[in-house]
């Protein structure tokens, strides 16, 4: 009875396993990357442009020659550093408004509410690309806008929890304690609501990836010769009809990294959510 209860336990979250096991393998790529790599990314060799895949370049060589698997494993450290970064920004700042918002309520609550509103109006890729457009295109300026603008679902999912959770017994015996508001937000809602904005953050490194590799491919993203999979994307682009590996490899790349944040957060979100997990 046990053992088959642990299969079925087990058969409900498989892609939750495999999306871990994705993530995990990129993560461990991204900081082996100098072990792995087989040329330096930065290494122009005009003799051997436009490479067909072969023992000594796994996935061909670019229009200068240089090494595309190098290039597609450095790339992974940039897609992780930006996701994880730009996805911490958002959550900090979405935890802080999602709090404030939940918590106190009445005004405040319509100023941080109403301001969401407006935010939310604005396709989120559009107007980060009117910011991105305004700054001198790198890594970091990436990071902020994508962090900057896209913490509006965290501060609306935290402001939930938050009204839900501050009228518990244990928030109006804190509050009759004369215990500080600061001290109630941090040690009695905070770790009530970190859950569900866990699970929302899994699913936001993946679209941060994607938005990254949409800037680098438009060219307002990571600029060459830093290797990123969008601008190897841009080279693929020109020359997409008789080098089909520099668009096949690093799209792959960001397609199997964004799958595995998607498995991971849904699987996620399934086993921490009760109502779910007990069907």
């Amino acid at each position: 009875m046990v053992k088959n209860n642990f299969l079925k336990r087990i058969n409900k979250y498989i892609l939750m396993y495999l999306g871990l096991a994705i993530v995990f393998f990129f993560i461990l790529i991204a900081i082996f990357a100098p072990f792995i790599a087989t040329h330096n990314p930065t290494d122009i060799n005009l003799a051997n442009v436009l490479a067909e895949p072969s023992k000594t370049h796994f996935f061909g060589t670019d229009e200068l020659g240089r090494d595309v698997f190098s290039r597609v494993i450095y790339g992974t450290r940039i897609s992780i550093f930006v996701g994880f970064v730009a996805v911490g920004i958002s959550v900090i700042i979405g935890l802080f408004f999602g709090l404030v918002s939940g918590y106190f309520g009445g005004l405040v609550d319509t100023l941080i509410m109403r301001f969401v509103d407006i935010m939310l109006c604005f396709p989120a890729f559009f107007l980060i690309l009117a910011v991105i457009t305004f700054l001198e295109p790198s890594v970091t300026n990436v990071m902020v806008v994508i962090g900057l603008t896209s913490w509006m679902g965290v501060t609306r999912l935290v402001r939930a929890e938050t009204l839900s959770i501050k009228t518990r017994d244990f928030v109006t015996a804190a509050k009759l304690q004369n215990i500080s508001n600061v001290k109630i937000l941090v040690k009695h809602i905070l770790p009530n609501v970190i859950t569900p904005v866990f699970v929302a953050a899994t699913l936001g490194v993946a679209g941060a990836i994607l938005t990254e590799s949409a800037l680098s491919f438009l060219g307002l993203g990571v600029q060459p010769p830093t290797p990123s999979w969008g601008n190897i994307l841009t080279a693929g682009k020109d020359n997409i009809t008789f080098a089909w590996w520099l668009s096949v490899f690093p799209g792959l790349a960001i397609f199997i990294t964004v799958l595995g944040y998607n498995l991971l957060g849904e699987g996620l979100r399934d086993l921490l959510d009760p109502k779910i997990s007990k069907k």
